[in-house]
C-alpha cells in the first residue's frame, strides 16, 4: 500500500507534450453548437460549483468551475434535445435545447431538502460492512471492458496569491477492465498549452508526484490502495451520516478516519454510496497531516539541499457518473498546500498546486491500449513544449473546464511577461 500511496496523482510541476498519436473524439472542423452560462441556487441565488452537466443518451459531459460557470460544446451529430444538471443536495434539472447556441444564460437548481435521517441506517447498521460490500461489488458496478476516455486536465501553481504556472491539456485515458489493476492503464497528452512565469525568483524548486496520471492513481475504485481495500479497511473507523441525493438517486453517506498509525499516512473523508447498487459515486478525502514527515515522504519527490518543505494539506474530490447501470469515472480534483523556506531566511512562502480532470467523452467499443512509449511519464518535463496561450480558438470543439475570473486574470498577467 505504501508504494501506491506514493504514486497517488498529486501532480508534477512539469506538463504537457503534443503527441497526437490517438485522435481525440471531437474532430477538427466538426460542426457544433454551444450552451453556456452560470448555475445558481434558486433559493439564495448563490453560484454553485462542481455541477455536472451532461447530455442524456450520450457520453458527453462537463462541469462548472468555482464560479458556477460552464461552457458545453455539443456536436450536431449527437442530435441532442436536452442537457441535464446534477449535484449532491439538489434535484436534477433538465433544459430543452434545439441545436442552436444558448449563451450566457442563468440556470437554477432546486435544493433537495427532504429529511433523510430516518433512512440512513436501513439494513446497514455497521457502516464498515456497507463499505466492504461496496468493494465486493466493484466488478458488477463498473465496466468489465476496456474504456478510452477523452478528458480535460488543468494544473495551476500559486505562490502566495500569484499564479506562476498555468497548464492544461486534452488527454486520452485508457482504462482496462475494473476487475484488473491499474498497471496497464495509460494517459496520453493529445493537445495542450502552458504559461510559466519568466521570473527566476518565482520558480518553484520542489517537485511533487503526479500530473495527468492523476486520472489513474486517484481512481479510488480502480486503485483502492489510495484509500483502502477489503484487507486494510480495518485500519479505519466509519460512521453513518445523513443520506443525500445525487442524480436523483439516494446515497448512503459514510465518513471515515484512521484508527491506527502506520509507516505511511492514511486518509480521512466521506464516501457516497448508491443505495440501490452500492456503487461508489463520490469520495471527498484528505491526507492525515498529523505526522509531517510521513506526509512529506508521500508527496515530495525532490528538493534542493537547504530547502525546508512543510506540507499543509492534500485534498481530493473523486466522482463517478452512472450510465446504463454502469458507473464511470467522471471528475477528479486535487489540491496540495505547502510552505517552503530556506534556512537562515525569516519568512516561509506558501504554495497551492491545484489540478482538475473531467471526462468529457468516452468510448467502449473497439478500444486499443495506449502504448507505454506514447503515454505520459511523470519523469518528463513538458511545460516548455506547449507555450500557446494566445489562440482563442485553441480548443475548438473540445470541452474544457471554464477558467474562473481569477484564473483569467492570471493568464492576462502572465502573458504580459512575454510582451
Amino acid at each position: 500500500m505504501e508504494t501506491r500511496i506514493k504514486q497517488i496523482g498529486i501532480m508534477a510541476l512539469f506538463m504537457l507534450l503534443f503527441s497526437g498519436v490517438i485522435d481525440g473524439f471531437a474532430q477538427e472542423g466538426e460542426k457544433y453548437f454551444t450552451i453556456s452560462g452560470v448555475i445558481r441556487d434558486i433559493s439564495n441565488k448563490k453560484k454553485i460549483e462542481y455541477v455536472n452537466i451532461s447530455v442524456p443518451g450520450s457520453n458527453l459531459s462537463s462541469i462548472t468551475n468555482e464560479d458556477g460557470v460552464f461552457v458545453l460544446k455539443i456536436r450536431d451529430s449527437i442530435q441532442a434535445k436536452e442537457i441535464e444538471f446534477s449535484r449532491i443536495g439538489y434535484f436534477n434539472t433538465s433544459v430543452h435545447i434545439d441545436g442552436n447556441d444558448l449563451l450566457d444564460q442563468t440556470f437554477y437548481l432546486t435544493p433537495n431538502v427532504k429529511q433523510l435521517k430516518e433512512v440512513v441506517i436501513g439494513t446497514w447498521e455497521n457502516p464498515a460492512d456497507l463499505v466492504r460490500e461496496a468493494l465486493k461489488r466493484v466488478d458488477k458496478n463498473y465496466s468489465n471492458k476496456p474504456n478510452l476516455f477523452t478528458g480535460f486536465y488543468r494544473e495551476t501553481v500559486q505562490k502566495r496569491k500569484k499564479f506562476i504556472n498555468i497548464s492544461e491539456a486534452i488527454i486520452n485515458i485508457y482504462k482496462s477492465s475494473y476487475n484488473k489493476d491499474i498497471e496497464s492503464d495509460r494517459v496520453q497528452i493529445y493537445k495542450g498549452r502552458s504559461l510559466v512565469t519568466t521570473k527566476v525568483s518565482d520558480t518553484l524548486v520542489v517537485k511533487l508526484l503526479g500530473g495527468p496520471n492523476l486520472s489513474i492513481y486517484a481512481d479510488i475504485v480502480k486503485n483502492p490502495d489510495i484509500l483502502f481495500d477489503e484487507e486494510s479497511i480495518n485500519h479505519f473507523n466509519f460512521k453513518m451520516e445523513n443520506s443525500e441525493y445525487l442524480d436523483s438517486r439516494l446515497q448512503y453517506v459514510v465518513s471515515f478516519k484512521p484508527a491506527v498509525s502506520l509507516p505511511y499516512p492514511l486518509c480521512l473523508g466521506t464516501l457516497y454510496i448508491d443505495r440501490e447498487t452500492l456503487a461508489f459515486t463520490r469520495a471527498e478525502f484528505s491526507m492525515d497531516m498529523k505526522d509531517q514527515l510521513k506526509a512529506t515522504d508521500a508527496i515530495l519527490r525532490k528538493k534542493p539541499s537547504g530547502l525546508r518543505f512543510k506540507p499543509e494539506g492534500v485534498l481530493f474530490i473523486v466522482s463517478y457518473k452512472q450510465r446504463d447501470g454502469i458507473s464511470y469515472l467522471n471528475y477528479i480534483r486535487n489540491e496540495v498546500k505547502f510552505n517552503c523556506d530556506w534556512k537562515r531566511r525569516l519568512f516561509a512562502t506558501n504554495y497551492v498546486v491545484l489540478s482538475e480532470m473531467v471526462v468529457t467523452e468516452s468510448q467502449e467499443e473497439s478500444v486499443s491500449s495506449i502504448p507505454r512509449k506514447e503515454s505520459f511519464n511523470s519523469n518528463q518535463s513538458l511545460s516548455d513544449k506547449v507555450m500557446n496561450f494566445y489562440d482563442v480558438n485553441f480548443w475548438g470543439a473540445y470541452n474544457i473546464i471554464e477558467p474562473t475570473e481569477s484564473l483569467e486574470s492570471a493568464v492576462s498577467k502572465l502573458k504580459k511577461e512575454y510582451q
